[in-house]
């Protein structure tokens, strides 16, 4: 049995890393509501993030994706970025510590340098609208998951609602997904992505 344990371990750590950087079909925008993360994670881990007033949807990563799955961890040639290069990301990700995890699962597999990979994460952020309906919460409030989807719709006329996914966790708004292409154009997202939260009653807290 335990040469069976070593076995199994023996092939997943030669798997890791053999993904190619820059071999990928579309890329996930993933939006994080902030008061949500910090209520579930962030909060007890002291970051700092759940100590700076004012964040609503923060970056949480502009991933690679493949129709079905994704690539992380990839063997690349481009240079990890600096410590200034992951602190000025903060702004929109919340912390430097979050922009470098990032980079390392992810923006490895971009096919880009970590300027470029960063340059194109906040692009793509700052090209949506994000209503500023929830950021104006003044308390907690529940609501059907799929009224946050229709507000980005709303705000955004060039995305479909095959383009853009809500998500829940523990009975909270987290992220809002949205798919698109290598060129940062809004297109479907594939059948592993599009599984969209379907709550009545997700919880959302208003932004500190």
């Amino acid at each position: 049995m335990r040469w069976l344990v070593l076995l199994f371990l023996s092939a997943s750590l030669a798997r890791a890393g053999d993904d190619r950087a820059g071999d990928f079909d579309y890329y996930i925008l993933s939006l994080s509501w902030s008061p949500t993360w910090c209520a579930l994670e962030g909060a007890a881990r002291n970051s700092p993030q759940c100590e700076r007033p004012g964040l609503g949807w923060v970056l949480h990563g502009l991933w690679p994706q493949y129709e079905t799955g994704w690539p992380s961890d990839c063997r690349t040639p481009a240079r990890d970025p600096s410590r200034r290069m992951t602190a000025a990301m903060a702004d929109i990700m919340g912390t430097s510590g979050l922009a470098w995890y990032q980079w390392k699962k992810h923006g490895r597999c971009s096919g880009l340098s970590a300027a470029d990979y960063f340059a194109s994460a906040r692009r793509a952020y700052d090209s949506l609208t994000r209503p500023e309906v929830f950021h104006r919460l003044d308390r907690t409030v529940k609501l059907p998951a799929n009224v946050v989807e229709e507000a980005f719709l709303k705000e955004n006329p060039t995305l479909r609602d095959e383009m853009i996914t809500p998500t829940c966790k523990a009975g909270y708004i987290q992220e809002i997904r949205i798919c698109l292409t290598k060129n940062l154009s809004p297109r479907p997202c594939g059948r592993d992505v599009a599984r969209d939260c379907t709550l009545d009653n997700a919880r959302m807290d208003p932004v500190r």
